[in-house]
């Protein structure tokens, strides 16, 4: 009889992996640090302020209006900036008023670079855009720049008044509390900006938040030259 094949199959055991704590491998607990990176950078940007401290520059990141309506086809370059005053249908006029209760006329900004920023304090992308408008008023105001910052869709003045305080904005600021001015300028999305002439003529309308260099750029580009 002849000997018994051996098998080529291993009987012994296979070694144990190896560990770095306790039963865990590295390749889980480099996915345990993965999660508990990304949790942390969500509470980060959950948890920090909408602003930061007057004075702080911050670069703006990517990011997109907040769409309060449809799609419309409104104002462009070239137009001419309407008036911020509606007549209503039974011979009454809406002006709009800053928070001090003056109006605000554009026929009395001609000369300067006009930036009307139409905002909410809720809004996400309108909150982050608010150093981007307190540096560059800081930095221009005395330059030929006249930012007019117009709060829509908001609760009360004082909810307007409160956000102002609390980030030092020391740009004209006002409330369109029926809308008319929103609607006049057939905004969609916040935060739209117009930017306007000298001569009151519209030279760029932008639908979304604009990045400090961005925003510097069509200043210097437009400022009136002495």
């Amino acid at each position: 009889m002849s000997d018994p094949i051996e098998s080529p199959l291993r009987t012994e055991p296979a070694p144990p992996r190896r560990t770095l704590i306790g039963p865990f491998t590295a390749r889980h607990l480099a996915g345990a640090l993965i999660v508990v990176v990304v949790v942390a950078v969500g509470l980060t940007l959950v948890t920090r302020p909408i602003a930061p401290a007057a004075g702080t520059a911050t670069p703006l990141p990517a990011a997109t209006p907040f769409l309060v309506g449809a799609p419309i086809e409104g104002l462009r370059p070239g137009n001419q900036a309407p008036e911020f005053a509606v007549s209503g249908d039974e011979g009454s006029t809406f002006q709009l008023q800053d928070l001090d209760g003056k109006a605000v006329r554009l026929d009395e900004l001609r000369g300067k670079l006009v930036w009307v920023n139409f905002w909410a304090s809720w809004c996400p992308p309108c909150q982050g855009e608010t150093p981007v408008l307190r540096d560059l008023d800081e930095e221009y105001r005395d330059q030929g720049l006249a930012i007019v910052g117009v709060a829509v869709q908001e609760t009360t003045i004082d909810n307007v008044r409160e956000y102002a305080a609390r980030y030092e904005l020391g740009y004209r600021i006002a409330f369109d509390t029926s809308a008319d001015i929103f609607r006049l300028y057939r905004v969609y999305a916040l935060p739209t900006q117009f930017f306007i002439g000298p001569d009151g003529t519209i030279l760029d309308v932008v639908n979304g938040p604009l990045r400090h260099e961005d925003a510097q750029a069509r200043i210097d580009a437009w400022l009136p030259k002495d």
